[in-house]
């Protein structure tokens, strides 16, 4: 794959879309920003490491401070990078050199064309230094629609983040099989495994076992290895500024409850995979994660969760108590990516976070998920509908969540997930 011909292709696109959005904002060219590194607190000197503005890292995978990136119609985009130096601490260097070729290169403060010129970044005080208007809401909103769907440039650099990202589950998997391990153990494991520093992820490696499953981001790490019948992981790698986001979900040990959680597992896995299927160019993506729930009501009917029908536990809302987010969600520089949520969700489905009709090129992520949370459980207690002494005991193992990345395609999907890392989960 030559990635520089793919970068090359991808500037061009991105070239044309913001020319064209800076014509209906009435800006002449516009300015964006890498960002500034951040203080922990203003009680010390240390600095967060730089998570550049994704709407610089649109363009190119650098991750150093204070550079500017000038884009005007009929021009080559421009790059200014910072003269500032600092003996303290330097940035890394690029992982790759595919994207020099599509800018003018230089040092210092960016030359700015004539008119209305934007500034786009989270350093308003650059903006000011300049006497730039920062952030107009109608130029940055098109510019979020053109990160809706991605250029072959952007896939490649996702399907490498996929890559990754596998070899890290991989090792994870076999590391639960193998014994009994601490949750921060495999944490460091899955970062020593995937090649990356804790702060090169796309987001915080959730590390899950046994019950800790149950909390949807888990990242207080356990320090002390402990016997688990479970293992839930969600976690990422990433590539020239994209992410991946791969759930996988295990189990291991003997008996009557184990065998439930594995069926409980399965019947995710087969869920998940039947999503992956329907997906439709033109669907609205609120109807998939309703599907999800449909599908949800018959997994906890196989496991003996409930007798009652699959659509009544969907109207009374008990699907939503074992099932409470979204199906998932836009991927791409961003964990959860924008464009994709313009409107809000219907009022049952408050946290689902893609309401857009599905879209050629789009990416984004299945990941239903079934869990035993006790704050939501309880309010239905009361119910005899449901088996109680079977859920008080699958409580033990938290829960399952499977997720896998996908690109739409115009009959259906690319799986980048699959393409590497085949099974969701099950014993292992």
């Amino acid at each position: 794959m030559d990635l520089a011909a793919l970068h090359r292709a991808h500037v061009e696109t991105l070239s044309r879309g913001t020319e064209a959005a800076l014509e209906r904002a009435g800006f002449a060219a516009v300015a964006i920003h890498s960002g500034t590194a951040l203080k922990r607190t203003e009680a010390d000197d240390q600095y967060w490491p730089l998570r550049p503005t994704p709407h610089f890292q649109h363009w190119l995978p650098l991750a150093e401070p204070g550079c500017w990136l000038v884009i005007a119609p009929g021009r080559k985009p421009s790059l200014h990078r910072s003269l500032e130096y600092s003996f303290w601490e330097a940035p890394a260097e690029p992982e790759s050199d595919h994207f020099w070729g599509s800018f003018e290169v230089a040092s210092g403060k960016p030359s700015l064309p004539p008119g209305r010129v934007a500034f786009v970044g989270d350093d308003l005080r650059a903006a000011e230094e300049l006497g730039l208007l920062a952030n107009p809401p109608q130029l940055v909103q098109a510019l979020d629609q053109l990160r809706v769907t991605k250029t072959p440039y952007e896939v490649e650099c996702l399907a490498e983040a996929n890559r990754r990202a596998a070899v890290g589950h991989e090792q994870l998997r076999k590391l639960f099989h193998g014994g009994d391990r601490a949750e921060l153990e495999l944490h460091l494991a899955f970062l020593g495994a995937t090649r990356q520093d804790d702060a090169e992820t796309p987001y915080k490696n959730i590390v899950a076992l046994g019950k800790h499953a149950a909390t949807l981001h888990h990242i207080a790490y356990e320090k002390r290895a402990q016997p688990a019948g479970s293992l839930l992981v969600d976690a990422g790698a990433s590539f020239a500024g994209y992410g991946s986001d791969i759930t996988r979900t295990w189990v291991k040990g003997g008996g009557a409850l184990a065998s439930s959680y594995g069926q409980l597992v399965a019947g995710l896995e087969a869920m998940q995979q039947r999503l992956c299927a329907s997906v439709r160019v033109g669907m609205p993506y609120e109807e998939l994660h309703d599907q999800s729930h449909r599908l949800a009501a018959g997994v906890l009917r196989d496991v003996g969760i409930s007798r009652l029908p699959a659509d009544e536990l969907v109207a009374r809302g008990i699907t939503r108590a074992f099932y409470p987010h979204g199906l998932g969600h836009s991927l791409g520089l961003q964990c959860h990516d924008v464009g994709c949520a313009l409107r809000p969700p219907r009022k049952d489905n408050p946290f689902l976070r893609n309401t857009t009709e599905i879209a050629v090129d789009q990416v984004f992520t299945i990941e239903p998920g079934i869990y035993f949370i006790d704050a939501l459980l309880d309010p239905l207690r009361a119910s005899p509908d449901i088996d109680w002494k079977l859920v008080d005991g699958l409580q033990a193992f938290g829960g399952v969540r499977i997720e896998d990345d996908v690109v739409v395609r115009p009959n259906g999907i690319r799986n980048l997930t699959r393409e590497v890392l085949p099974q969701g989960g099950g014993v292992a």
